[in-house]
């Protein structure tokens, strides 16, 4: 405990998760929604974010949501999901991923992960493609039930990036679009480009815990200029354009994310090289400080990637010890918390198709994830 502390927290003070550091513009720029009453879906500051997110992500189009759930579900919607398909997608992630697939009525399919990236895996994705799928119609379908596959979601665990130039051989093979689920890792890149934009379609988030805020929010990525436009309409409710009717041709979603809320966004998003840079440092004390420490290794980014470390974890030799590690540090005022459940063992899952998950089941049971706030290396 002592190890963690002199890394993350020197000076004795209890600590968190993950929290959000505000010393920028935030108030500047919440103040002016507030005076000029610019606080809702309209205004300057979601253009200016949508923007600005285009460039940090390396794509022509970004359209803000009020989180990062909802622009999955729309992506997924622009990938062509529709009820009754499946979607391939890491046991391993945070329930959102699975939900969104659900949203569209089609039914999750999991996947076992990398040890190396701690996500998605490429070869086991491709091996099972071979034993499972057959041709059809509208693309391959699962031979065991018929459906189609009509989507793959890897999701780039703790900002660590997947195999995504691998995995786009492995789908393009397959002809399986990718939505990229790059909730986690703004400021990651991977050989030297950034995430999110890799696949069809992408989708990041800004939820209070996540490298930058907007209180809550997220985004559709692509560079297909027509998913652009079609992803602005879905979530602003499909009401057609016009000065003053109310009109809606299809069904839509209020998805938009408020002014409010961009202008933090966009005050937080001008100090995303800085909480890169700190999060990076934060995570090579902890790689010095582990280094001599029997038990455990602390994961250090998958090679060729440059990681934004938005989670800092370690992977516990044996995991019958996680759990006496997971009281002993939150004992001492240190927050630490275990892998997510995996999706198959969630009762609302349960029933979907999987293949194997040895590694998922293996990061689920050793993996910890130690306090990760930039302001720990910012002072």
């Amino acid at each position: 405990m002592q190890i963690l502390r002199e890394a993350a927290a020197p000076d004795g003070k209890s600590i968190v998760l993950h929290e959000p550091r505000f010393a920028g513009a935030e108030w500047e720029y919440v103040k002016d929604c507030l005076d000029t009453g610019w606080v809702s879906s309209v205004g300057a500051y979601v253009d200016r974010f949508e923007k600005e997110l285009a460039e940090a992500f390396g794509v022509r189009r970004a359209i803000a949501a009020v989180n990062g759930t909802a622009a999955l579900h729309i992506a997924l919607m622009l990938a062509g999901v529709k009820p009754g398909d499946e979607v391939l997608i890491p046991a391993l992630t945070f329930a959102a991923t699975a939900n969104a697939v659900a949203y569209c009525g089609a039914v999750p399919h999991f996947v076992d992960s990398s040890m190396e990236t701690l996500g998605l895996d490429p070869d086991v994705l491709d091996a099972w493609l071979t034993e499972i799928a057959e041709p059809g119609e509208h693309g391959p379908r699962n031979r065991n039930t018929g459906r189609r596959f009509a989507a793959v979601v890897p999701m780039h665990t703790f900002g660590h990036p997947v195999a995504i130039d691998r995995l786009l051989e492995v789908t393009q093979k397959w002809g399986i679009p990718v939505v990229e689920d790059a909730a986690e890792s703004l400021g990651s890149l991977s050989n030297g480009r950034p995430l999110g934009g890799r696949g069809l379609v992408g989708i990041t988030s800004f939820n209070g815990n996540k490298i930058i805020t907007t209180g809550g929010g997220g985004a559709i990525l692509t560079n297909d200029e027509q998913l652009g436009d079609r992803a602005k309409y879905l979530t602003t409710t499909a009401k057609r354009p016009h000065r003053w009717s109310f009109w809606h041709d299809e069904l839509g979603y209020n998805y938009r994310l408020p002014n409010l809320n961009a202008a933090l966004g966009c005050a937080q998003l001008e100090q995303l090289p800085t909480f890169v840079a700190a999060k990076r440092r934060l995570a090579a004390r902890y790689r010095d400080a582990f280094a001599s420490v029997e038990g455990l290794r602390f994961f250090v980014e998958p090679a060729g990637t440059q990681s934004n470390y938005w989670l800092n974890s370690v992977i516990l030799d044996e995991a019958s010890i996680r759990d006496d590690f997971l009281a002993a540090t939150n004992d001492a005022g240190l927050m630490t918390r275990p892998c997510w459940t995996l999706m198959c063992d969630l009762p609302m899952y349960e029933g979907s198709p999987s293949m194997p998950l040895p590694v998922a089941r293996e990061i689920e049971q050793r993996l910890v994830s130690i306090p990760s706030s930039a302001i720990l290396a910012l002072g």
